[in-house]
């Protein structure tokens, strides 16, 4: 039985810090259609088209008929456990650091027999158990059996923990919580067990509606911080940067306009200033210390989250340029996780329809509420995930850009 995770002692700041290790990395092409679902919190295994066998490990072509006809299918993970063993001794850094560790081979009811880590709750074989696919540190797919019932502290297993991102004990910056999405946010974290909350407002002499409510939350600390001087990131991150576990960017300038529809570039320099450019600024800033905190135990720097926007896949004409800082955005966004990776610092984006505020009033329903948003977020670090695209009309532009971009570019464009 998991027993629940306790508050960790602090840091003995005269102790050496322990360097990152990952595990192994190495993938096959074939393979990484597993790891692109489990980045968005889905179990999917390979399906031939021609017989229709289910397959496991992935493979070029069909282990029956050899037709290369593979489809990704989605998965309920459903199996049984055959048998479990006790891994002791490993020459893989990762591994060695984090001995026991425990395996079991389980049949699933899809066919395919496979080897998954093993949640501390799941029992001896023969057992039920709900085999899913979680990313590890390194980036990449690996098989997890965890209990086909919920159990009481079920994440809190230090296996499982060591491929998800959950917000508890640890402490976070939210980079703008004077809007209604930020004080979701910090309300959403500080309700998951955050140890402390860090409520960035660029402005802290102006007066907010539910501001001062949020500062009387006993884990939330309000901090000065403006994403558009260099001077304030930087400031802020030599007073907090080695103690924040996890950052989630909120910070977001959004002006409904195409091209046409203004005079100049003040407004699209502005959402590039916030959007773009914000983001650059706080990757610098607070990016090597949270790669340098990333094995610091249980509690230690974990993930990076930053609020993008469907529009940054195909662009939204009547909100084009914030459409575009937004694409520019999710595209620093990739360099940044290919950066943070080698540390084992999870990069989150999420990909949300239109937002229920004052900048989308005329956009027609259904919207996403700011807490709605704040839940996907909490979700996301507690599933380890990579993509999250929150809401109906953000899985709905999904599916129809997955299946073809340009039919998507027509239709939005009118």
């Amino acid at each position: 039985m998991v027993e629940p995770l306790v508050r960790p002692k602090r840091k003995n700041p005269v102790l050496a810090t322990r360097m990152p290790t990952l595990p192994p990395g190495g993938r096959s092409r074939a393979a990484l259609g597993l790891t692109a679902a489990a980045a968005e919190g889905r179990f999917a295994l390979q399906v031939c088209a021609d017989c229709a066998a289910v397959q496991y490990p992935p493979r070029e072509a069909c282990h029956r008929c050899l037709s290369v006809k593979l489809r990704w299918r989605t998965q309920d993970g459903a199996g049984a456990l055959l048998a479990t063993t006790t891994l002791h001794h490993s020459n893989d850094l990762f591994f060695r650091e984090r001995l026991p560790w425990r395996l079991g081979m389980v049949r699933l009811d899809a066919g395919p027999t496979v080897v998954a880590h093993l949640h501390g709750d799941v029992g001896a074989a023969p057992a039920r158990v709900a085999v899913g696919a979680r990313l590890d540190r390194a980036g990449q797919a690996v098989l997890v059996a965890l209990p086909d019932k919920e159990t009481p502290n079920m994440s809190d297993d230090p296996q499982l923990r060591e491929m998800t991102c959950d917000p508890k004990f640890r402490k976070v910056l939210v980079t703008d919580a004077k809007t209604a999405v930020g004080q979701a946010v910090v309300r959403a974290l500080a309700a998951a067990g955050a140890d402390i909350v860090w409520a960035g407002h660029a402005e802290p002499w102006k007066k907010l509606p539910g501001f001062d409510g949020l500062a009387a939350l006993p884990q939330v600390t309000p901090v000065p911080l403006d994403v558009t001087d260099s001077h304030s990131v930087v400031e802020l991150a030599g007073e907090i940067g080695g103690k924040v576990d996890i950052v989630v960017n909120t910070a977001e300038y959004h002006r409904a306009a195409g091209i046409g529809h203004r005079v100049g570039v003040e407004t699209a320099r502005s959402e590039m200033d916030v959007n773009y450019f914000g983001l650059l600024r706080l990757a610098q800033a607070f990016g090597p210390a949270l790669r340098a905190r990333a094995a610091d135990g249980p509690t230690g720097a974990c993930a990076w989250v930053n609020l993008l926007s469907i529009f940054a896949l195909a662009n939204f004409p009547a909100h084009g340029t914030f459409s575009a800082s937004k694409a520019a955005a999710l595209s620093l966004a990739q360099c940044q996780r290919a950066e943070m990776r080698p540390a084992g610092v999870r990069v989150v984006n999420l990909f949300p329809g239109p937002i229920d505020d004052e900048w989308n009033q005329l956009l027609p329903p259904p919207k996403l509420g700011p807490d709605a948003l704040a839940k996907a977020i909490v979700k996301a670090l507690r599933d380890g995930v990579e993509d999250v695209y929150p809401g109906d009309v953000a899985q709905e532009w999904l599916e129809r850009w997955r299946d073809n971009p340009k039919a998507l570019e027509r239709e939005i464009a009118g």
